[in-house]
C-alpha cells in the first residue's frame, strides 16, 4: 500500500505507485492514523494539507473527492514527514494563532500557547488608567504585548526580549498587524527599559526545572531551552522578575506572571515578599494553577 511505503521515506520516491495514480483529499486525510504520537492527529493532518493546497480546512471537507496535483501532494508529503518526526505544527507552518492574531513563529522562540491567553484576559479585566503604560518581559513572538495592544489602542506597550532573533520576530509580527502602540526592545530583563514606571508588568518567563523529563518529550524537544528552563527548581527567572518589578511600577501598579502548575504557593510567597497585596493565583482551562497577579502596596 502506498500509505505505508510513503511513511518509510523522508522524501517520496518517483517509483512509488501512488504518484502515477491520482490521490483524493479524503485519502490524504486518512494519513492522520499514522500520527500516533499526536493527540490532535486529525487536526494536524488537516492543517498540513490545507497549507500544502493553499485552501481552507473547510475546503477539504467540502471537496473530499478532489484530486490535488502532484506538486501539492509532494509538498504535503514533506510537511507530513516533519510532523511524523515530532516537529511542532507551528514550526512546520511558520505561524501560530494567539488571541485574535496569527503570529509568525520560529525555532528561536517559544510557541505561544492557549494557556498564556489567561494573562491577556486577566490584564484586560484590571481597573487600570485609560492610557496605561504596559511592559511585557520576555516577549518571544510578541504574543502577549501584541494581543493587549490590539485590544487597547490607548495603551502604550513596551515588549522586551534578551534574544535578538526574538526581538526581530516580534517586530515583524508587530508590523504585520500594524500595531503602532507597541515598541520592541532588546534587553536582558529590565536592563534597557526606558526611565519610566509602568501601570502593568506581565511576563511569561522560563519556569521549567533543569532536569524535567518533559524536556525530552513531544513538541518541547524542538523549542529553545532558553525560553523554557530556569534553574534547578524552575524559579530563577520568576524570582528575578518578581523581585525587581516593584521598582518599575507606578504606585498601586499590577504584576502578572505565568508559572508552572506546581509553583503557585511559592510564587505567591515571592509576591508578598516583594511588597504586593491582593495576591491571587488563577487556574487555566485545565483547572491547573497557571498565573499569579498582585498589586503593589502604596508606600
Amino acid at each position: 500500500m502506498w500509505f505505508s511505503l510513503w511513511s518509510m521515506n523522508s522524501r517520496p520516491s518517483s517509483s512509488l505507485p501512488w504518484q502515477t495514480k491520482p490521490v483524493t483529499i479524503s485519502e490524504l486525510l486518512q494519513r492522520s492514523a499514522e500520527l500516533t504520537a499526536s493527540d490532535s492527529a486529525v487536526l494536524d493532518t488537516e492543517l498540513l494539507l490545507s497549507h500544502a493546497l493553499n485552501v481552507s480546512p473547510t475546503y477539504l471537507k467540502t471537496w473530499p473527492d478532489r484530486q490535488p496535483d502532484s506538486d501539492c501532494v509532494t509538498t504535503f508529503a514533506a510537511l507530513f514527514q516533519r510532523r511524523l518526526r515530532g516537529e511542532p505544527i507551528a514550526y512546520i507552518l511558520g505561524y501560530q494563532g494567539f488571541w485574535s492574531l496569527d503570529l509568525k513563529v520560529s525555532q528561536h522562540t517559544l510557541i505561544p500557547r492557549p494557556e498564556t491567553e489567561l494573562l491577556v484576559e486577566t490584564a484586560l479585566e484590571l481597573q487600570l488608567p485609560q492610557q496605561s503604560s504596559v511592559l511585557d518581559l520576555g516577549t518571544g513572538t510578541g504574543a502577549i504585548a501584541l494581543a493587549l495592544a490590539s485590544e487597547r489602542s490607548d495603551w502604550k506597550v513596551t515588549a522586551l526580549d534578551f534574544q535578538a532573533q526574538a526581538v526581530a520576530l516580534a517586530e515583524e509580527n508587530r508590523a504585520a498587524h500594524q500595531l503602532h502602540n507597541v515598541q520592541i526592545l532588546h534587553s536582558d530583563w529590565f536592563a534597557a527599559i526606558p526611565a519610566i514606571k509602568f501601570d502593568l508588568i506581565l511576563s511569561n518567563p522560563p519556569y521549567i526545572e533543569n532536569n524535567d523529563p518533559h524536556l525530552s518529550e513531544g513538541d518541547v524537544r524542538f523549542e529553545p531551552a532558553s525560553a523554557l528552563v530556569s534553574g534547578a527548581e524552575g524559579l530563577n527567572d520568576l524570582i528575578h522578575v518578581i523581585g525587581h518589578s516593584a521598582a518599575f511600577l507606578q504606585p498601586s501598579g499590577w504584576l502578572l506572571v505565568e508559572h508552572g502548575c506546581d509553583q503557585g504557593s511559592r510564587v505567591r510567597a515571592l509576591f508578598a515578599e516583594a511588597g504586593f497585596s491582593a495576591v491571587e493565583t488563577r487556574c487555566d482551562y485545565n483547572q491547573m494553577d497557571r498565573i499569579t497577579l498582585g498589586q503593589l502596596r502604596p508606600c
